[in-house]
């Protein structure tokens, strides 16, 4: 049977969940579609979730349709929970991007395609609430093109838009103009067929269209679109036909070594991890011993296999499948499973957290337990970038964040399930720091490098974006891989503190001198160089050469949507210069008007306070991470963690009293 991963993705609020039981219902696998106001769905199994009516974690469910097993994934809509969908993408065989017919193309929609775009996922839009009031069909066709893609197909028409008896209708192959519209598409990417466009169209039949629709959809060249709703079942059924038509199901050859992604992680109700892994090739059994992450393993227990509605127990997991697997004691989100996949889950797609908050506990005796409540949680979560700064005795505890939704469902999550009570200090940004110019600096072996190892390195800066690459400047034999990757560990470490203590990002570490003691022939001795020596060393070397390079500190935009009454925009448009916004584009129809801007995210809630009084409550913001820009004046600084690897003496101090 063909197996499918299909991910359901949208902006929050446009229907996705609500899809999801719709299509779950017309398989057969529900009898009774959930609702997310009534807090009964099938993915949205965490008290939290169905209290909230917003999903937070990743769930999978399966269902069969025409011979197609399809592992349905559902992602979270809000921002605040974008890593959860960073996770899924790298599992996935092809996409749903739900938009919605009211509101039409939303900030995080685009950042949505924007992503699926560039891995070149295959990807089909849904248009859903086609029986909403407000509902747009061909205004919203023009909004899709100009604002995701303008590689899109219309796939039907729409009656009734707007009123509970809205339809879908898929066009035919003699509807007027939609053969015409899809070659002149198509032939973007299909030579042989432009060829025939040239010379006649209406020699190119219809057969020959549908064949290059299906090949472009599965190389995500083009994205066909559908409109619907999810609450009546309009065009649900043409939605499924297609998603098993038009998009590719997973390739791999069970035969081969193992091959996997670990997207998820939880705990089991003995507190055990269960480990949500997609295989791209290979089988993993029972009892096996399998290797995961950089040297680590472990003898799986149990596997349930995602199949006909939940996960059931199975002896394996063979390629293109994806199941829930126990035993893996250390392994983390991220990891790859065996040989390492062709699109890792771990692979960053969206920016980090660009917000920071100190989690106080509500009793000081539970200082110890919030600290091993939160590691759990950031094993599920790792961009929760859990930090320890100030006294060693009574450490502050910070965490990162998306947004405020977030911290809300981190304080219940810690009062509901761990029974520690917490508050918030006051959300802060998160910046980072780029290197300005180029640095180097070593220590030999000897003299006052208490460590037996030498280390030379190299700091320059790199694009935007491209984050931070390790590179060998030496002789590939030189230096025991051990320890090139002892110090590559330690490069990766340190620089999340730069000499501002912000993480230092886009930028290349070149190693360009290495020296260590080799072991006597009759084996180790305490003269011999370690690994350790190379990890404590290289932190005082790498800063040393980024204090050569310098380095700038670069604050979070967002690129905000403000929709207001037309009237309003005079009022608002000085406030937006006021806050530090560099307009970008402003839209008007009819009486409403959307101004579009970037504007730093420390600005960004003050525009949501401020908005209301300046358009009669009428107002609206939206946004979603866009860019970094560099701070004018004097940057902030961030408290450091640990020894301070500026301070040689300091430092040098610390790392005696670890060892």
């Amino acid at each position: 049977m063909r197996t499918l991963n299909l991910g359901i993705l949208a902006h929050v609020d446009a229907g996705k969940t609500s899809l999801t039981e719709r299509l779950l219902h017309a398989a057969g696998v529900i009898d009774e579609i959930g609702r997310v106001d009534d807090g009964n769905t099938q993915t949205d199994t965490l008290e939290l979730e169905r209290r909230r009516g917003i999903t937070i974690k990743s769930a999978v469910v399966s269902f069969v349709v025409d011979g197609t097993r399809i592992n349905l994934i559902d992602t979270p809509g809000h921002p605040d929970f974008i890593a959860e969908v960073e996770r899924v993408l790298g599992v996935l065989d092809g996409a749903v991007l739900v938009v919605s017919a009211v509101e039409g193309v939303q900030a995080q929609t685009r950042v949505l395609m924007r992503v699926l775009r560039r891995l070149r996922i295959p990807t089909l839009l849904f248009v859903n609430k086609i029986d909403r009031a407000g509902a747009r069909y061909g205004e919203l066709l023009d909004g899709i093109a100009a604002r995701l893609t303008p590689a899109i197909a219309a796939m039907g028409s729409v009656d009734g838009l707007g009123g509970a008896a809205a339809s879908f209708t898929p066009f035919s192959p003699e509807h007027p103009g939609f053969a015409d519209r899809l070659v002149e598409l198509l032939a973007e990417h299909d030579d042989a067929l432009l060829a025939a466009y040239v010379e006649g169209h209406a020699a190119v039949p219809w057969r020959r269209l549908r064949r290059s629709l299906t090949l472009q959809s599965r190389r995500a060249l083009v994205h066909p679109v559908y409109f619907g709703s999810a609450v009546t079942g309009a065009g649900v059924a043409d939605l499924m036909g297609a998603v098993t038509r038009l998009l590719p199901a997973a390739a791999g050859d069970p035969a081969a070594p193992p091959s996997g992604a670990v997207f998820k992680v939880e705990r089991g109700t003995a507190g055990e991890k269960v480990a949500y892994v997609r295989m791209f090739d290979g089988t993993v059994s029972v009892r096996d011993r399998l290797p995961f992450g950089e040297g680590r393993s472990g003898k799986v227990t149990a596997i349930s296999v995602f199949d006909h509605g939940g996960a059931e127990p199975r002896a394996a997991v063979g390629a293109g499948e994806i199941a829930r697997v126990t035993g893996l004691a250390e392994v983390r989100i991220g990891d790859n499973v065996g040989a390492a996949p062709r699109r890792p889950a771990g692979a960053p797609q969206f920016a980090p957290p660009t917000l920071e908050t100190v989690v106080v506990p509500g009793r000081a005796a539970d200082r110890g337990a919030l600290h091993a409540a939160l590691a759990q949680l950031a094993e599920q979560d790792p961009l929760i970038g859990l930090r320890q700064t100030g006294d060693p005795g009574s450490p502050e505890i910070s965490v990162s964040l998306y947004g405020e939704v977030q911290k809300e469902v981190i304080q219940t999550t810690l009062a509901e399930e761990y029974g520690i009570a917490v508050s918030f200090q006051e959300t802060t940004t998160i910046y980072i720091e780029r290197p300005v110019g180029s640095g180097a600096a070593a220590e030999e072996m000897g003299g006052e490098n208490p460590f037996r190892a030498g280390v030379g390195l190299r700091v320059t800066p790199a694009a935007p974006g491209t984050g931070v690459r390790f590179r060998l400047g030496i002789e590939l034999g030189s230096l025991p891989m051990a320890f090139i990757k002892a110090v590559e560990e330690s490069v990766h470490r340190t620089l999340r503190q730069g000499l501002r203590g912000w993480q230092v990002t886009d930028c290349v570490v070149t190693l360009t001198r290495s020296s260590y003691t080799p072991p006597p022939p009759y084996g180790w001795s305490k003269w011999s160089s370690s690994a350790g020596d190379f990890r404590n060393l290289t932190p005082l070397v790498l800063m040393a050469a980024l204090r050569e390079a310098g380095t700038s500190v670069h604050e979070p935009v967002h690129r905000v949507t403000v929709e207001l009454p037309a009237d309003a925009v005079g009022a608002v448009a000085p406030v937006l210069a006021q806050l530090g916004g560099v307009p970008q584009a402003t839209t008007v129809r009819g009486g409403t008007a959307e101004l579009e801007v970037h504007l730093p995210a420390t600005r960004v809630h003050e525009l949501q306070r401020l908005l209301p009084s300046l358009t009669r409550g009428e107002g609206t913001v939206d946004g979603a991470f866009d860019h970094y820009r560099q701070v004018r004046g004097q940057a902030p600084v961030r408290p450091r963690t640990g020894a301070n690897p500026l301070d040689r003496k300091e430092y040098l101090l610390h790392v005696t009293r670890r060892v």
